[in-house]
């Protein structure tokens, strides 16, 4: 499936600058991108950073932002404030707006504001980023946070990256957050809000799971590459980056990110599998990934 080129989708000047800084002016170039999250300390404690201590430190990501040309880096409002100073300019910004702690349970799932839109500007930000909990039984708080968010990027010519995550004791009812009828669902829903770009996982197939799918799903299956283009279909005219998960192989980063672009995805957003390696692993991983990107986009041709 051909992806969207910047100049096909309906933006604002500030909206279409802000993601041209990003996706040709950084990064892999050509209108496709490599994004570094670092919003897992607060989603997930310290326990990520147990694998690479070193990278407890967003100066670890920061450097290796910079030196591995990635489209730009993930913070919340706290790190943003504190770490981007000597790398504003240098290193695109994406401020996430809400997020939440894994203590709770999932089954009601809501991710709170704890940052503005006008703090993304203040910051020099080219993007926010927002999760949101598609399925969960508080879902309508999160559908109206949202509204807010996006007419206030409206305003101010802010690109909204929609983290879209199928979650919640009604999304486990009926195959859980990783089958193909959940992510494909949250792709259009993102799209239906108002998404400038959205972020999903990858699909992944479990008879089990998929039989508790509602129909027609229930009876389908399909190969990884034709579940990830589906999702990217239903996105429709808003550009798909697919994340990269908990920790894997090297050959299987380097799998997931050619899966991605074969299907039409315009980017990835990987982080764990990045920074939980020693620098010079994941600089070397980072530059790898950009050439996969690019050969598979038809950039660099071997």
């Amino acid at each position: 499936m051909p992806r969207y080129r910047l100049d096909e989708l309906e933006l604002s000047p500030g909206k279409r600058a802000r993601l041209y800084r990003m996706l040709y002016q950084h990064g892999p170039g050509h209108g496709v991108g490599v994004f570094l999250p670092i919003d897992q300390g607060l989603e997930h404690g310290p326990r990520d950073f147990f694998d690479n201590p070193d990278a407890t430190d967003p100066e670890f990501q920061l450097r290796l932002a910079e030196e591995g040309n990635y489209s730009a880096i993930v913070f919340q409002i706290g790190l943003a404030e504190k770490y981007m100073g000597r790398f504003a300019g240098r290193v695109p910004l994406v401020l996430k707006l809400n997020g939440k702690t894994e203590i709770p349970a999932d089954d009601e799932a809501l991710s709170p504001l704890n940052a503005s839109v006008e703090d993304a500007v203040r910051l020099g930000a080219d993007a926010v980023g927002y999760t949101l909990y598609v399925g969960s039984p508080a879902q309508d708080k999160d559908f109206e946070q949202f509204s807010r968010v996006r007419q206030d990027a409206m305003r101010f010519g802010m690109p909204v990256i929609v983290w879209s995550y199928p979650r919640g004791k009604a999304v486990n009812a009926k195959g859980g957050q990783l089958t193909s009828y959940a992510i494909e669902y949250a792709a259009r829903v993102a799209q239906e809000l108002g998404a400038d770009v959205v972020k999903v996982n990858l699909p992944e197939f479990d008879a089990e799971k998929n039989r508790m799918t509602p129909k027609p799903y229930a009876t389908l299956e399909f190969d990884e590459e034709e579940a990830v283009r589906r999702v990217v279909a239903a996105a429709g005219r808003t550009p798909v980056l697919v994340s990269g998960g908990s920790r894997v192989d090297e050959e299987d980063v380097l799998a997931k990110a050619r899966l991605g672009m074969r299907a039409g995805a315009t980017g990835i957003i990987f982080g764990r599998n990045i920074w939980q390696r020693r620098y010079p692993e994941a600089l070397a991983l980072s530059r790898k990934i950009r050439e996969v990107m690019l050969e598979e986009s038809g950039v660099l041709v071997r």
